[in-house]
């Protein structure tokens, strides 16, 4: 009960929820576009402790304090108001089955939205059956519905995240926020009290397993789970699994992306049961890697997975599925992993799946598969294969979900900070070959054979002409997702590299570049520009990528668990920023690095003088 006299600390003071206007001079997060500048005029709200600012983000205003003790990192505001949007598009779908009807401030009639130029008549006669049978009752955001969700944020932190669920999600039944360290714990109970939201959410100081572990009664369980931990949430998957309810949304983040991307494969597979491989796919890859996590934890309990939405953003990874239980489907999980064997020289990528199924009249046949599908070498290049996975080899997104995200989002911009960037990032979601794991980028095609590199727009057309099916992605900004064949992909660059030659006799007879140059293609492509290969998230000039918002902007330090964070980080970042390009010579200058050249470089001149103190001495006088 000590966790809970440091929520109760009569020493905080409690104060009224601040008025939307409200804010600060020393406010960590640039205000909303609403907010004017006489605002940040205004005096700081009464009931703040000496040193603390408020952070303003969506319709929360978080108490934080200036020494950094919670850990908190104001670039993930495009990650929650991506899942605020994502949690309320799944209540609106789960609690219409129990007859409540979703209500958001600022919504107009729902109209979807088609990136086609074509208006789909059957997706607005869809609507408009929905909107005739309206529910009896209704829930809107900040109040508690009987029939709501039942939310927990496993790492909560300051409890940012669930204020703004309190705040901006409509539809809930409560929201538990959680946090191991007392500091956070506090400080949420806090923050609760400061925003005016104490009768939904609740603080909580526990460890987030042990806390899942003792939810997992099938009248327990949580609706939506969030778990988004500093570095990886490998320790924390098995109780998630089992804390969800039947049908419950499971949002995950991942930030140990070196390890995701190839850096580590070894440790890649004692946390996640997968070998990561560094190659161009690598984002998507990781992505592919932490469902495949999740659909295996949740077998052992005779459930499984159904991605929502998996997105890969900047240095993290966040992906939103539902679980299920069924004993049956959970069968087909073998035949949904792969392993990924791609090439070291040409980067070419075969997908082996590690089981088969077949409908046999009534019922399901399961086998084991048959492969591999490469040689001892590359068919293309003649180099060896490395071996990755297992991997998720199923579709990592709904579309059907998706575009209502994408609809409600874009239909109520104002009601996030990042509208645009979520309308971009969706966008281009619902543009990819959903059967087509991984892709390859058109530089390091080029790159295989020392040639100029093609448009993107180009690339894609030649695929297009030559019968295939082409998309973008939107975990790489020059990825190009394809079903053509590596022999497809290679004979159009060898008719590329016959409209821009290189100079065959520099290659080396054992590069990549000479053995794919060396045989001719068996197809003309064409190079023409479609209509069809530029996308319309492209043409509508959306904000697909995002650039980096400011300086040092990556993954910020683990707060400490006594409190703060390392002030010398940042300077610590710059010491070793280019220290291989200007090398000092001066020896008294080395003395500053703690390396065995400065060893060697401070021997070498007394050994020299000992010589010729030694070969004067020998010589005649």
């Amino acid at each position: 009960m000590e966790s809970l006299k440091a929520l109760q600390d009569p020493e905080v003071p409690t104060t009224n929820p601040p008025p939307t206007s409200a804010g600060s001079a020393a406010d960590v997060v640039s205000p909303a576009p609403s907010d004017t500048a006489s605002d940040k005029e205004k005096t700081p709200p009464v009931g703040l402790l000496p040193g603390e600012t408020v952070v303003k983000e969506g319709k929360a205003s978080i108490l934080f304090p200036s020494a950094n003790e919670v850990f908190y990192n104001p670039v993930q505001e495009f990650n929650r108001d991506l899942t605020c949007a994502v949690i309320t598009e799944f209540a609106r779908d789960l609690l219409a089955q129990r007859g409540v009807k979703v209500v958001v401030p600022g919504e107009q009639e729902r109209v979807v939205v088609s990136l086609s130029e074509e208006t789909n008549d059957a997706d607005t006669q869809i609507e408009e059956k929905n909107g005739a049978e309206e529910p009896a009752v209704t829930a809107t955001v900040g109040e508690k519905c009987e029939r709501g969700l039942r939310v927990l944020e496993g790492l909560a932190a300051s409890g940012l995240r669930s204020v703004r669920f309190a705040l901006e999600v409509p539809g809930l039944h409560s929201v538990t926020a959680n946090d191991f360290s007392t500091k956070a714990a506090a400080l949420i109970a806090r923050n609760t009290q400061y925003n005016g939201v104490s009768h939904l959410l609740q603080a909580s100081c526990r460890d987030a397993s042990m806390l899942m572990y003792e939810m997992r009664g099938k009248k327990e369980r949580y609706d939506v789970i969030d778990l988004d931990p500093y570095g990886s949430p490998a320790q924390f998957l098995d109780a998630a699994v089992q804390a969800v309810s039947e049908g419950g949304l499971l949002c995950v983040t991942c930030t140990d992306m070196a390890v995701m991307a190839g850096n580590s494969g070894e440790t890649c597979y004692s946390k996640y049961g997968s070998v990561s491989i560094k190659a161009k796919y690598c984002h998507e890859m990781a992505l592919r890697i932490i469902l495949h996590s999740l659909d295996q934890r949740a077998g052992v309990y005779q459930r499984y997975i159904q991605p929502l939405l998996s997105v890969s953003v900047d240095f993290y990874i966040r992906v939103f599925v539902r679980v299920f239980t069924g004993q049956a489907k959970v069968k087909n999980s073998a035949s949904k992993q792969a392993l990924v064997y791609n090439c070291v020289g040409c980067g070419s990528f075969y997908l082996q799946r590690m089981g088969r199924r077949k409908s046999d009249g009534g019922h399901m046949k399961y086998s084991a598969a048959t492969g591999p599908p490469v040689g001892t070498e590359c068919d293309h290049c003649g180099h060896k294969h490395q071996m990755g996975g297992p991997i998720w080899a199923e579709p990592i997104h709904d579309l059907e979900f998706v575009q209502k995200v994408l609809s409600a989002v874009s239909g109520n911009p104002s009601r996030f900070g990042t509208s645009k960037r979520i309308n971009g990032i969706l966008s281009m979601v619902t543009e990819e070959l959903e059967d087509v794991p991984l892709y390859y980028t058109v530089e390091n095609l080029s790159s295989a054979i020392h040639c100029n590199t093609p448009s993107l727009l180009q690339f894609c057309s030649a695929l297009l002409h030559a019968g295939h099916k082409v998309s973008l992605s939107h975990a790489c900004q020059t990825a190009i997702k394809t079903d053509a064949p590596p022999a497809t992909i290679w004979d159009i660059m060898r008719c590329w590299e016959k409209a821009n030659p290189v100079k065959r006799e520099k290659l080396s007879k054992t590069s990549p570049a000479f053995k794919i140059l060396s045989t001719e293609p068996s197809l003309e492509a064409c190079f023409t520009v479609r209509e069809d290969a530029n996308p319309h998230s492209r043409k509508r000039h959306l904000n697909r990528f995002q650039e980096n918002p400011q300086a040092f902007w990556g993954p910020k330090a683990r707060a400490k668990s006594s409190g703060g964070i390392s002030t010398d980080l940042q300077d610590k970042r710059k010491k070793f920023q280019n220290k291989r390009k200007n090398q000092t010579t001066d020896p008294s200058q080395l003395k500053t690095f703690p390396c065995k050249r400065f060893k060697q470089l401070k021997l070498v001149p007394d050994f020299i003088n000992n010589l010729l103190i030694i070969q004067r001495s020998s010589l005649p006088p």
